[in-house]
């Protein structure tokens, strides 16, 4: 019998078809080991992020389901400690105090660094002036809360020396109701107000200048294309900005702990002073680890919510 031909096309087509399951046979010899390369390189942080952030979440978790006094080991309640929550005058006093804490210092904190940002990008293109405006940022809180304590002593402090020069009285700060929740959030836009300003400068950058440009050309002011394109254009990066101070705003403690201790009267005891009194001078670790993780689920819930109603994922640049 005759053999039958095979086209060239099929020899082509089968050839292609066996050095494609040549190559799907495995990795080359160069990159074997790319894997165990890659393990060897994240486990330092793997290992980090196990040790210093899931066990203690799962270990907070669990204890907010207990009764644990450190001395004595943890005894199940299951959830007593969350109808004792419900219940506690203190905690919810302390979550009022600290949403107050929260609206001051994100609002002003907020609109300050905008500005900021607005000036130096148009205005100005100095990096000492950039790098001085980020500098309150670098000082840690403690030295950062010191320092405004001593300025605004009621005796002593420069800021209460040029009031009764002024004005002939002095204020004291963080010894009345009135004024020790303000003065915090003072200090605490101070100290964000770099870090968010430089955020809100980098989204700045992206914005192109032929947009201004027609903005010019239209004869808007530069009031009324700060209105209606940066702040438009910049939602994404301000929904971050946002968030991110509301986050930070929520975990307050050193500014407070140095300066107030949650005084006077309890005025300026947030949430987190409360929870470090329950857990390390009462030493009721179970209490305090059921309202850290209520905490934790309100900034969850706050988180999201805020993405969902501003549109974090989309931009007004299209």
């Amino acid at each position: 019998m005759e053999q039958e031909s095979v086209p060239p096309s099929v020899h082509r087509s089968t050839r292609g078809r066996a050095a494609t399951a040549g190559t799907r046979r495995g990795p080359s010899a160069a990159h074997r080991h790319d894997g165990r390369l890659a393990w060897a390189l994240i486990s330092p942080a793997l290992v980090g992020f196990l040790v210093f952030f899931a066990y203690p979440t799962v270990r907070g978790i669990y204890l907010s389901f207990t009764d644990f006094h450190v001395l004595t080991p943890p005894k199940w309640t299951g959830l007593a400690n969350f109808r004792e929550l419900l219940g506690d005058d203190v905690f919810w006093h302390s979550l009022r105090v600290t949403l107050y804490f929260v609206l001051l210092s994100v609002v002003l904190g907020v609109l300050i660094s905008l500005v900021t940002a607005v000036v130096l990008h148009r205005l100005t293109k100095s990096t000492v002036i950039r790098g001085l405006i980020l500098l309150p940022f670098l000082i840690s809180g403690v030295v950062a809360a010191l320092v405004w304590s001593w300025m605004l002593d009621p005796q002593l402090g420069i800021v209460n020396v040029l009031l009764d020069k002024l004005t002939g009285h002095t204020v004291m700060f963080f010894g009345t109701s009135a004024w020790a929740v303000p003065s915090l959030a003072a200090i605490s836009v101070w100290k964000s107000m770099g870090y968010n300003a430089v955020l809100i400068f980098a989204g700045l950058q992206t914005i192109p200048a032929t947009v201004y440009e027609a903005g010019r050309i239209d004869g808007a002011s530069e009031l009324q294309m700060f209105r209606r394109l940066t702040v438009p254009l910049l939602r994404p990066i301000l929904v971050m900005v946002v968030i991110l101070s509301v986050i930070s705003s929520f975990q307050v403690f050193d500014i407070v702990q140095v300066t107030t201790k949650g005084g006077p009267a309890d005025a300026s005891n947030v949430l987190q002073m409360y929870i470090y009194d329950k857990a390390f001078s009462q030493f009721d670790f179970g209490y305090a680890a059921t309202m850290s993780l209520a905490l934790f689920v309100m900034l969850i819930a706050i988180t999201f919510t805020q993405m969902r109603l501003a549109r974090a994922n989309e931009s007004d640049l299209n």
